[in-house]
């Protein structure tokens, strides 16, 4: 199965935030640049990986266990650190079809996320290899404690997504 891009509900990281404020914020300044992540299993949960769009400093970062670059930081990144377990009705897929009304700067937005979409899926395997394995070390606290105060507390954000599916009766 291939890998997707999805939007993480607000609501939802905002109740997650209230017992780990590491959660990250859903949303940047541009509402034409939503917080895209990629949805990823672990176990028997499902993980939303976001991305950062390309950055400057990323040329200078090396690749480490909480943080990967697409296509050497060229497309971005995904950042594993602050990945959360989320229900599938909290997520909205992303378009990527190009629409005859989209401006220019829309068009190249989509046609980033299709490119860093397809380096995922190239790219899947050490993706979800990565993931897990950043997910073991942190809880099972073998974790170094500088990743440690990089990342959420994927424990504390399991125990509110369980509350959270059984108040909405998910």
């Amino acid at each position: 199965m291939n890998l997707s891009f999805y939007r993480a509900d607000a609501e939802y990281c905002d109740f997650l935030r209230m017992a780990d404020p590491r959660v990250p914020y859903t949303m940047e300044n541009k509402e034409t640049r939503p917080f895209v992540g990629v949805l990823l299993s672990i176990g028997d949960m499902r993980y939303y990986a976001p991305l950062t769009s390309p950055k400057p400093k990323h040329a200078a970062m090396k690749n480490q266990l909480d943080f990967l670059k697409i296509n050497g930081g060229a497309w971005g990144a995904i950042n594993f650190n602050n990945m959360i377990p989320i229900h599938i009705s909290c997520l909205t897929p992303v378009e990527l079809r190009i629409l005859l009304r989209d401006a220019k700067s829309e068009i190249d937005y989509k046609n980033l996320l299709a490119n860093q979409l397809s380096w995922c899926n190239a790219n899947k395997l050490r993706i979800l290899a990565q993931a897990s394995k950043l997910y073991r070390l942190i809880t099972v606290g073998k974790a170094r404690p500088e990743l440690l105060s990089r990342c959420c507390d994927f424990k504390t954000d399991e125990l509110q997504y369980l509350a959270y599916c059984k108040e909405r009766g998910l």
